[in-house]
């Protein structure tokens, strides 16, 4: 394989920008129509993804050992949209033919055959790992809506209980999808350790543009039905083997699934000494404090630091809820999650402080996630 005929042919056609989704999907659509209903009537946000999976995916195809676990996790994932082997042929279809037309004279018989070689690949690493996932568990769960709580403006706590046995760990996310936006999907973190009665917590903010995020916050309710993807990452989980002590920095919802890893330590050990500084504009928006300092109160190991960034009137502690954690650490473990600006500011503030890069966890961002919290 040619890889770095890949590489720069791809470079070249993502210079056109958002005019490659848009030929792609209308490519493909002509082609073949039975698949425009697999996608969401918008296709604003579908667009961004296939552009950021392509890059991923040409970025790092000569870097097989990186390569095939993300494109394992994108063909079970897809099971979801109702994705069978049979559509493959018609993806490749599309892509070669908008390949070939922002490419116009570069794009060379010897070409042809090294993307055509290429995505038989892709395809085949992606549809093998979902006929393996087909094996053991559905394309998704359903649970129902058994608490819906407003705790601050844009933020609400819900918990779904599920029809089946739900196999995840703590720190672990999944895509979610309400009906309300059918055939959307986006990416949480669970904000609870394992339970036996199968339900799982959501904290969702709002964002600019999220359909999904505002369908869950202000349109959702008790009794409505969400599907529920497979569990993935494995970045914000703990390793009980080998504890250490950790610190944690959330940003707002961030906060879920550091809450779900404070519950795991309570519940299954070891212990180890947990420093949790959570981060808000202003108090309203520390929606969880009261539930996170009533797990504090009951485990001597957790001190629970609120830290509000834009709120004269607050009492506590203010600043940035890293510049805070950075005082506390004494060569711990940190983790971060929150909002891809606030993730990647604290990292690099970390890094500036001094703190190893082997050290500091926190979720990868990317366009194919799709990622609201």
């Amino acid at each position: 394989m040619d890889t770095q005929a890949l590489k720069g042919s791809w470079h070249v056609v993502a210079q056109s920008g958002d005019q490659v989704p848009l030929f792609f999907y209308s490519a493909l659509f002509l082609m073949y129509p039975e698949t425009r209903g697999l996608f969401p009537v918008s296709m604003a946000t579908q667009r961004d993804r296939l552009v950021g999976a392509l890059g991923h995916v040409v970025s790092n195809v000569d870097r097989l050992d990186d390569l095939v676990p993300f494109l394992q996790q994108l063909g079970r994932d897809h099971r979801k949209f109702s994705v069978v082997a049979q559509h493959y042929p018609a993806v490749g279809q599309a892509l070669l033919a908008t390949l070939e037309h922002f490419l116009g004279s570069r794009w060379t018989p010897a070409l042809a055959r090294e993307w055509t070689q290429a995505y038989e690949l892709v395809a085949k690493v992606m549809t093998e790992a979902a006929d393996e996932s087909s094996a053991t568990s559905p394309p998704w769960w359903e649970g129902e809506i058994i608490l819906h709580e407003v705790r601050a403006p844009g933020i609400a706590v819900i918990r779904a209980r599920l029809n089946y046995a739900y196999p995840f760990r703590a720190g672990q996310s999944a895509s979610i999808s309400v009906l309300l936006r059918p055939r959307m999907w986006r990416f949480y973190s669970f904000a609870n350790a394992p339970r036996r009665d199968n339900t799982v917590d959501l904290h969702v903010r709002v964002v600019d543009g999220g359909t999904v995020s505002t369908a869950l916050v202000h349109g959702a309710q008790r009794g409505d039905i969400l599907k529920i993807g497979a569990p993935v990452g494995d970045r914000l989980t703990l390793d009980t083997d080998h504890p250490r002590d950790l610190l944690m920095i959330a940003g707002g919802t961030g906060l879920a699934p550091f809450k779900a890893l404070v519950e795991q330590t309570a519940y299954e050990g070891p212990r180890r000494d947990v420093r949790l500084f959570v981060g808000a504009r202003t108090s309203r928006e520390l929606y969880d404090i009261e539930a996170m300092s009533k797990l504090a109160a009951e485990n001597p190991w957790l001190t629970v630091v609120p830290v509000v960034s834009h709120d004269a009137f607050y009492s506590g502690e203010h600043g940035y809820a890293v510049d805070a954690a950075l005082k506390a650490w004494r060569g711990q473990d940190v983790f971060v999650c929150g909002s891809e600006e606030m993730v990647q500011s604290s990292v690099a503030r970390l890094l500036d402080a001094g703190v190893p890069p082997a050290q500091i966890r926190f979720d990868e961002f990317t366009s194919a996630g799709g990622r609201e919290q």
